[in-house]
This record gives C-alpha cells, sequence and structure tokens, in this order.
C-alpha cells in the first residue's frame, strides 16, 4: 500500500492533505522530556539510535502526523567532519574551534570519510524502518540535512547568530574560501543523503534554515545552487525517492522567479504568502506549509489558518505544515487540535 505522504510529495490525489510539524519531535512533548532526561545531554540522544527512534515515534502515536521525521540535528555533519561540538544550555550550539582559514578547511574530514562516520544516524534510519514496517500504518520517515550554507554559517561563526557578520564578510570580501567551504560540505551531504536513503527514509528535506541572510541577488550562488546540485545528484540515483526543498525567508526569491531546480515539494515559510507561492510554483512543485508557529498558541487561530490555507490550495499540491519549527511551550492539545483540523478540512 502507498503511503499518503509519499503520494502527496509526488502530486498524486490523496484522500486528505497530510501535514506533518517541523521539529515535531521535541520539547513541547513530555514523553520526548522524558527521554532526554534519561540520556543526559541533547547529543546524546542524537547518538543513541534506539532512543532516538523512540522520540521520532512519539508525534506519530501522541500528536496524529501522518509522517516521522528522523531526530537528529543538522550539526551532526560538521561535528563528524572534525569540529568539535557541544550544546550550552540557555546558548545553543558552538564549535569550539571556528573556520577562518584555507588550513582549517583542509584540516577538515570530507566526502566519503565524513558521511561513513555518521553510522548512529543510519542505525536509527534502520531502527524506524523496521518499526515503521511492522506498524502497518503506512506513515512516511522523513530523512534530512542542513543545506550547506546553512551548515557553512554554523562552521565559520562558530555559534548561532543574528547578524551573520563573520560569514558574511568572507562571502564578500573572501568568496573563494567561502565556495571551497560549500563544496566540501556539499560533498559530504551528498553521500550523507544518499546513505540515509539506502538505511531507509522514504523522503528527504534540505533545510536552509538562514537563507535570508543572503541578498537575494547573491542567493543562488552561495546556497540555492548548491542545494540544487544536491537534489540533481538524489534524483540521478533514487528517482522514486521525493526530495523538498525549504529555504527559510526567500519571499523575494520567489517573486523573482529564481527557483529552478529536479525536486519535489517546495517548502514555503511563514512569511512567504501562500498565494504567492502558489503564483509562482504552484504548476511545477508541491508547496510545503506555512502556517505561522505561533499560531499554535491559539486553537482559534490556528482554525483558521487551516481553513485559509485549504481555500488557498483546495486541498491540492500541498502538505500542511508549519512555516517553521513549532516552539517548545506550544500545548500538547494545541498541537493535536492542528493536526486534527488539517484532516477535517481537507478530507474527501
Amino acid at each position: 500500500m502507498s503511503k499518503i505522504f509519499v503520494d502527496a510529495c509526488l502530486g498524486k490525489d490523496t484522500p486528505y492533505t497530510p501535514v506533518w510539524m517541523m521539529r515535531q519531535a521535541g520539547r513541547y512533548l513530555p514523553q520526548y522530556m522524558a527521554v532526554r532526561s534519561e540520556v543526559g545531554s541533547f547529543l546524546n540522544l542524537c547518538h543513541n539510535p534506539a532512543k532516538a527512534a523512540e522520540v521520532t515515534l512519539q508525534p506519530l502515536d501522541i500528536v496524529g502526523v501522518d509522517a516521522a521525521i528522523l531526530f537528529s540535528d543538522i550539526l551532526v555533519v560538521p561535528n563528524e567532519m572534525g569540529m568539535e561540538l557541544s550544546f550550552i544550555k540557555g546558548e545553543g550550539p558552538k564549535f569550539s574551534h571556528p573556520i577562518s582559514t584555507l588550513e582549517d578547511l583542509e584540516g577538515l574530514l570530507g566526502g566519503e570519510e565524513a558521511a561513513t562516520r555518521l553510522t548512529y544516524v543510519y542505525e536509527t534510519i534502520a531502527i524506524l524502518r523496521q518499526q515503521l514496517d511492522a506498524r502497518g500504518d503506512n506513515k512516511a520517515l522523513i530523512g534530512f540535512t542542513g543545506s550547506p550554507w546553512t551548515l557553512a554559517t554554523y562552521m565559520i561563526e562558530g555559534e548561532g547568530t543574528k547578524t551573520y557578520n563573520i560569514c558574511k564578510k568572507m562571502l564578500y570580501a573572501q568568496p573563494d574560501l567561502l565556495h571551497k567551504i560549500l563544496r566540501k560540505v556539499t560533498d559530504v551531504v551528498k553521500l550523507y543523503m544518499e546513505k540515509q536513503i539506502e538505511a531507509g527514509v522514504d523522503v528527504v528535506q534540505i533545510f536552509d534554515s538562514w537563507a535570508a541572510a543572503i541578498e537575494p541577488s547573491r542567493y543562488d550562488e552561495f546556497s540555492w545552487q548548491y542545494m540544487v546540485e544536491i537534489a540533481h545528484y538524489l534524483k540521478a540515483k533514487y528517482p522514486h525517492i521525493p526530495i523538498i526543498m525549504f529555504p527559510k525567508g526567500v519571499a523575494a526569491f520567489i517573486e523573482r522567479g529564481l527557483v529552478y531546480g529536479d525536486f519535489d515539494v517546495f517548502g514555503v515559510d511563514w512569511g512567504t504568502p501562500m498565494a504567492l507561492a502558489k503564483e509562482k510554483l504552484g504548476d511545477r512543485y508541491v508547496l510545503q506549509g506555512n502556517m505561522e508557529p505561533c499560531r499554535l498558541y491559539s486553537q482559534e487561530a490556528t482554525t483558521q489558518c487551516v481553513e485559509a490555507l485549504q481555500t488557498i490550495m483546495g486541498g491540492k499540491r500541498h502538505i500542511f505544515n508549519l512555516g517553521h519549527g513549532i516552539l517548545p511551550d506550544v500545548p500538547l492539545e494545541n498541537a493535536i487540535h492542528f493536526v486534527n483540523e488539517c484532516h477535517r478540512v481537507s478530507g474527501k
């Protein structure tokens, strides 16, 4: 039996519009927090295939979403390339030695050598594949990666940033070095995604969380072209595996007609009007999104948005989702309400 979520990604008719939420395995779930407390840290959870699989499946049973997304973190990629990663409570991820020179970059692992080190991710997927198949409910499993640009921002800045001044200084003052970093990361990510597919994911998503940090006229050069390259590489080998692209904050990029590439689904962030995305992209790509995550604090506001999205999309070539990740203090019952409302308004 085919999976409704996979069919929707490929633009096929489905009995209802499927829904999932970015960051759906996370801190808003008491059950997640219990497992997190048990293993001791976020990174420990990422490195524990059995526990990572457990929290991956929690939203299926508790919230009722139509797809599971692998529990991991985008920064495991540079971590296994050789960058020392830690998560500081209240501050987020930090790399102890950010990249600032070509010598720093050359000291990192690349290609197959780096991708092979991510064994705990592939082991998690293998466990999930077995468990999902045994359930028989045909829920899909989504694998993912950060985009080369988003990964590079952390690798260069050393941590999260609001200004991106260090990596953007490199973009304008040392573009050749930045392209070398992006090339090395891209080559690892291609193999990382390939190994996720071989391990058993049904769909892959490429997150470009920091897309809006680049001015639209330079976005293709320093981010989108690398994402497209990854998608083309995967499509050539696995044409049956849907690919979702999610660049956050790129309404101006969409308006200029600059979206291209061999992929299936375009994730629409909450700052981009869904009607605009449909006008510019809806004939070429299935659209995913794009409810403002903070609407989840109000069931009334959630219902209003779900009904509005249904009116715009008409239940065709669409996947319900948030326009970014669910926030940790959202009431669980409101997340369940969102999923139920998506199923209600789109049921045929």
